[in-house]
């Protein structure tokens, strides 16, 4: 049976998210004109995440020159960067009292340093708008530009992930245009360039691969300098994306979990309602 279309486990069945807080971000986001991994994606944790005053902001628009099979996101060509952005999600954290956001962005292999400028103005925004809050940049792989990555290094974020989202074999299903070694390579680069710097990288299971797939990306990411791992459950946005393979038990996940702290990495969330911009798995 297609996983898809067969009824989920009690373990992937959470609350539509309400509340007076859902709410106050909404109507705040709305205003300022952002869009939000939280929503847009379906994220399970969002009414736990914005209620702990966080949440994932993507950038550069709304469709990206990528398509990934596992995506929602519009593939094609999107249109210039809007200048005003990063000062809005810079407002928008004032106003809602951010502890902690990530900034994320679709792939834009159209511009020439793939939005690493965009980035760097967002961080810059937010140390000046809300001080307090920590700032987490998932970043896409810049299509392999160093001097992009530097750029967004040397803005220096609390946290830079980027994610490797499945293990080598199943590259060219799920994540076409993209490359396991170039991801490797960019953690690789970013904790040469600052050593200080947490390096953070997700993972989905769900799409066919092995128990012992997945633990060796573990050690890949760890050797490329990554200390902090997610690993959650894929769930196909609709019908006519890539269906899952499986619903990975929670006991499964837990022994990943394991298997990871066993590496060495000293943070590491794995379950199967777990998103790598989940707030907790900074």
């Amino acid at each position: 049976m297609n996983p898809t279309r067969a009824p989920r486990p009690d373990w992937l069945k959470v609350r539509v998210p309400s509340g007076k807080r859902v709410e106050e971000v909404s109507g705040a986001l709305a205003r300022h004109g952002l869009r939000t991994v939280c929503r847009e994606a379906r994220c399970p944790n969002v009414g736990e995440c914005w209620g702990a005053g966080a949440a994932t902001v993507i950038l550069l628009g709304e469709v990206c020159t990528r398509g990934c099979a596992f995506c929602s996101v519009t593939a094609g060509m999107p249109d210039p960067p809007d200048p005003s952005e990063p000062e809005r999600v810079a407002t928008a954290a004032a106003e809602l009292s951010w502890r902690h956001v990530v900034v994320t962005s679709v792939t834009r292999d159209d511009l020439p340093d793939g939005g690493a400028a965009h980035f760097a103005a967002v961080v810059r925004a937010l140390r000046r708008e809300a001080p307090g809050t920590t700032v987490e940049l998932l970043v896409p792989d810049f299509a392999g530009n160093a001097d992009a990555l530097r750029c967004v290094v040397d803005a220096a974020p609390d946290i830079l992930a980027h994610n490797v989202e499945t293990v080598p074999r199943l590259y060219p299903v799920v994540r076409k245009g993209a490359g396991y070694d170039r991801s490797l390579d960019l953690l690789r680069r970013a904790a040469a360039m600052r050593p200080s710097l947490l390096l953070k990288s997700g993972i989905m299971v769900g799409f066919g691969e092995t128990e012992e797939e997945t633990v060796a990306v573990f050690r890949d990411l760890f050797d490329a300098g990554c200390r902090s791992l997610t690993v959650g459950q894929y769930l196909p946005p609709s019908n006519d994306h890539l269906p899952s393979a499986e619903y990975v038990t929670p006991e499964t996940f837990e022994a990943l979990a394991d298997a990871a702290r066993g590496i060495g990495f000293p943070r590491v969330l794995s379950g199967p309602l777990v998103r790598s911009s989940y707030y907790r798995a900074g």
